[in-house]
């Protein structure tokens, strides 16, 4: 979408937030209000927002109910992806993705080595898209989600990021679908 100025226009996503925690409730879940409001700040709407344990089938619930949904766009969820027994998210979601977005994982290393050092080999972030939906999975500390927000998200998920963002891309996501998932030859 382009202004009458030949500017192309903010496009506004409906983004849900889940937070996977076994210990945190949205009274006291920080990270998931970092996201809430940073993607509100840059004029996003959030689609819904939700805790569930660190629990494969409950995360996988959740997700699926939000792909599902037509009115979601993009998932942002954070906590789980450590390396403690409970750290389950990548397990989680990760077969639910169509297309791995491998590129996600080593820009959020790469960023989050310039604040926190080798420290960030702790972290299984990672990304990809279900469907016509991106999920982006960050890790549980404020700090992780502010980097990943404002250091990756906030301009791939900006229509006006050139030369390319994910927004312009989103009514192709499902070309795989009409025709047939891709197959090696």
């Amino acid at each position: 979408m382009t202004t009458a100025a030949g500017v192309k226009a903010f496009i506004p996503l409906n983004i849900a937030v889940l937070t996977i925690s076994d210990s945190r409730a949205l009274a006291d879940d920080k990270s998931g209000e970092v996201l809430t409001e940073r993607l509100g700040t840059a004029g996003h709407r959030l689609a819904a927002r939700d805790i569930v344990p660190d629990d494969v089938d409950a995360i996988r619930a959740k997700l699926k109910s939000w792909i599902a949904n037509p009115d979601v766009d993009v998932i942002v969820t954070t906590g789980g992806t450590g390396f403690t027994g409970r750290d389950v998210t990548p397990e989680a979601v990760e077969p639910l993705f169509d297309k791995r977005m491998d590129g996600f994982s080593i820009a959020f290393h790469m960023l989050s080595h310039g604040k926190i050092g080798m420290s960030t080999i702790q972290s299984r972030a990672t990304a990809g898209v279900a469907g016509t939906t991106f999920v982006f999975c960050l890790p549980g500390s404020p700090g992780a989600c502010k980097d990943g927000w404002d250091g990756i998200l906030a301009h791939q998920l900006d229509y006006r990021t050139t030369p390319c963002n994910f927004v312009e891309i989103m009514p192709r996501l499902d070309e795989h679908l009409k025709r047939g998932k891709a197959r090696a030859t």
